[in-house]
Parts: structure tokens; sequence; C-alpha cells
């Protein structure tokens, strides 16, 4: 199954920031336990490499790189165990990259100058970033009517309220949302509560979250 199946099968991607290694299997099982075994994991710590690696090394948990800004990101990342690569803007060194070490990536993009670039780069699927503040599931919708057959991962200040908006575009791959493993939740170990918001994304009263991607 290709990464874009994987992400498309959970419609959801859990947006991680935390900076504590000794959390993340805990994290990891809360994944599992409520149905959602996807995070990408943002390098915005010290220590998010070693997070991404116990996350990884679980083997049961689909885990990608998040705000990747420079080929040596890359090489971290692809140190670490990452599994996909997922950059907030479009670089086409991070791509050349990716394309070298055999990681998929999918950049940020907010403009149809950018979505273009992107297109001329060979690529298929873009993070449209950040989602709310640039237009939300309205500003998606007109930009895959007119770039057919690009996929989008919506990311960037989306909430459960919000995330069914975008889930019922059929352009739309999966979002990223952090709401299922905010920073308070993580820092509490509030393992339970992860697992339940995780459990409650994947019964989103969405005909799409409920029957997989779109053909």
């Amino acid at each position: 199954m290709s990464l874009l199946d994987e992400l498309g099968r959970h419609r959801v991607v859990p947006v991680v920031v935390l900076d504590d290694a000794d959390r993340a299997d805990d994290l990891g099982a809360a994944l599992v336990a409520g149905g959602l075994p996807v995070a990408e994991v943002t390098l915005r710590s010290l220590r998010a490499g070693a997070v991404l690696a116990a996350l990884a090394a679980r083997g049961d948990v689909l885990v990608g790189a998040g705000t990747v800004l420079t080929p040596d990101h890359v090489d971290l990342a692809r140190d670490a165990g990452a599994g996909f690569i997922v950059s907030p803007g479009l670089s086409a060194d991070v791509v050349r990259r990716c394309r070298e070490v055999g990681l998929p990536v999918i950049p940020g993009v907010s403009t149809a100058t950018e979505v273009m670039a992107a297109r001329e780069l060979g690529l298929d699927t873009v993070k449209f970033f950040p989602a709310e503040a640039s237009g939300g599931a309205p500003a998606v919708k007109a930009l895959a009517s007119v770039f057919p057959g690009l996929g989008f991962m919506p990311t960037g200040g989306i909430t459960e309220a919000t995330a069914p908006a975008y889930l019922s575009l059929p352009a739309v791959t999966a979002v990223g949302g952090s709401w299922m493993v905010a920073p308070d939740l993580l820092a509490a170990g509030d393992w339970d509560e992860v697992t339940a918001r995780c459990a409650a994304t994947r019964r989103l009263e969405t005909p799409l979250l409920a029957g997989g991607p779109p053909p």
C-alpha cells in the first residue's frame, strides 16, 4: 500500500509536538488503541528526532516528520525512521533530497503559484498550509477545481468541528490536526483522553471518513 493510500485510509493525521521521548511509546499505544495509528512528528523541539525514532520503532504506527525545512532535516528524519516528510512550504532542495533518499514528501502550499511550482516538480500531493488562515475548505475547493488530480492535505488551525468540511472534498486525501494530541494532554500523560479523542475522530460524521478515500 502506498503512502497516499495509507493516509487516505486514516483520513486524519495527528500532528505531534513532543519533547519527551520517554512518552513516545505511551503516545503510540494511545494512537493505536484509538484506531488512528499515524503521526506527523514535528521537528520543533530538541528531542523530536528521538521521539520520532521511538514511535517508528514500535512498528505499528505510520510515522512521518513535519516542519522539515532543510535537506539536513530530511537526513535526520530518515535516520530516525520516518516514513514520509511534510514541509510547511515548498523547497525544491528538500524535495530533491527526499527523492534521493527515497522518502515521500508533502510540501506546503497556500497559493496557486505554489501549487504550479509543486506540479512542475512532479508532485501529486501537497499540504495546504496554514489551512484555516489561508481560506479554509473553500480555498481548497477552489484550488482543486483548477488543478484536477492533485491531492491536498490541509493542516493548520483545523479542529474536530471544522475537519468534516475538508474531508467532504474529493481532492482532500487527509487533514492534519492536533486536537487529539494537544500539547497539554501529552504533557499530562493523559493517554486515555488521547485514545478517546482518536476514537471520536474516527467517528466523524462524514461519508468519506466512514467509507475511505475517494476512488
